[in-house]
């Protein structure tokens, strides 16, 4: 590599439409340019402990580690999500309790998709967990659709 490639520079420009304040920058949908070359230092270790640094603070509040994610956690997380479509439980995020039959029989078909191709892979446990869950929420889904008067 020679020196000169080095020192060569790209230009810059910042097509966002709003200040870092919030405001509408001059020029409506004009992008501005930043004339000045921009100089890149390869340096990995410090761009990751930049980017380490920059991470918000909510994602650090807690000093406990991270639940471990194992297959039955995963499992427990989609079924929670079928529940909440079939407006068992409150949406984790609104609060709201919905139904919305078309979600949860999404929700019941991965499930079923995951216990197809995990087949002969899991352990006693996990296999029992799943049928658990799988059943569960298929009797839930039939009672729901079903018509009314029936």
């Amino acid at each position: 590599m020679e020196e000169s490639d080095d020192k060569r520079g790209f230009k810059v420009q910042d097509r966002r439409r709003f200040s870092a304040e919030g405001e509408a920058k001059e020029g409506g949908d004009a992008p501005s340019e930043s004339s000045e070359p921009l100089e890149i230092k390869s340096k990995p270790a410090a761009a990751a402990q930049q980017a380490g640094a920059a991470q918000p603070a909510a994602s650090n509040q807690s000093s406990e580690p991270p639940p471990e994610l194992t297959f039955a956690a995963f499992l427990f997380s989609l079924s929670e999500q079928a529940l909440a479509a079939l407006g068992e439980v409150p949406d984790p995020v609104s609060g709201k309790v919905m139904r919305d039959l078309t979600m949860a029989q999404q929700m019941i078909d991965i499930i079923i998709m995951l216990r197809d191709k995990t087949r002969g892979n899991l352990d006693a446990n996990e296999q029992a967990m799943l049928k658990e869950i799988l059943s569960g929420l298929q009797m839930k889904y039939v009672e729901l659709a079903r018509p009314p008067g029936r």
